[in-house]
């Protein structure tokens, strides 16, 4: 596994086979967020889409915290430290940070989310802009802005109830209290639990899985999960549904699928 230098002090970015592992590395802080942890998240999303080689990603932390969120001691003494490329980044890409917390321009391929001990505000937020979730038997999660007097500006009043019943919603967003893996898991906010210190070994089982399939496929499926939201109606929905399916079924890729199944072996795909 080779780390590349888009990484920054506060996010290791690596890239192993297909799979960007992006690492959140703030643990003596519980990984609140930094402009050099968002500078390094940020170039990771945007390497992704940019190299087909890159088939889908990681998103883990060091540390027993996965993420707190905002750095609210930072912010309160207004000594949140800026690096100078990420001050300058900011003045061509505005929204750099909710492109770095997947509120923004998300990329367009697979994100797993691999969650050890905490993930509060931010940390839940960002969970949401990720497709497939791992989360340890000891990962509490919860959008706490409004116990601090504070709102959620990482889209969770509009992504949640999108991705959760609203009911449950309604109540983490508004009780701003704590909620274990378990109800987590029950609530269809992630989608396993495995053991302490197992989320980056799970998430990479998962991740291989993905790996094996077709990218432009694959590609094409996020794209439809993430736009043809309920909103649609089903009829323009599936028109657009089609749309992106149509250039898969053209593909080479296609061709090799249907080749590969017939010959029973397994498909060697190249994303044309």
């Amino acid at each position: 596994m080779a780390e590349l230098d888009i990484s920054t002090s506060n996010c290791i970015v690596e890239q192993d086979g297909n799979v960007l592992i992006v690492t959140l590395n703030r643990p003596e802080a519980k990984n609140a967020f930094s402009p050099e942890m968002l500078l390094g998240m940020y170039k990771a999303w945007r390497l992704l889409d940019e190299d087909d080689d890159l088939r889908c990603a990681i998103l883990t932390a060091n540390g027993d915290t996965f993420c707190a969120g905002m750095d609210l001691k930072a912010g309160a003494d207004g000594e949140h430290r800026s690096t100078e490329e990420f001050m300058e980044l900011m003045g061509s890409v505005p929204n750099i940070h909710w492109q770095a917390l997947l509120r923004d321009n998300r990329p367009n391929k697979p994100l797993i989310l691999a969650v050890e001990g905490y993930a509060l505000a931010g940390g839940t937020e960002i969970l949401q802009g990720t497709d497939i979730r791992v989360a340890a038997e000891d990962a509490i999660f919860g959008v706490t802005e409004v116990a601090r007097g504070l709102y959620p500006m990482s889209g969770s009043t509009v992504r949640l109830r999108r991705q959760i019943p609203y009911c449950l919603a309604a109540e983490i967003l508004l009780c701003g209290e704590h909620i274990s893996a378990q109800q987590a898991l029950e609530f269809g906010l992630i989608n396993r639990i495995v053991d302490k210190g197992q989320t980056l070994a799970e998430a990479k089982k998962i991740a291989a899985k993905i790996c094996a399939n077709g990218p432009l496929a694959v590609k094409a499926v996020v794209r439809s999960l993430r736009e043809h939201q309920e909103c649609m109606s089903e009829e323009d929905a599936m028109v657009a549904s089609d749309e992106l399916a149509n250039p898969v079924f053209a593909s080479s890729d296609a061709r090799e699928g249907m080749r590969a199944f017939k010959e029973k072996r397994p498909a060697v795909f190249t994303g044309e």
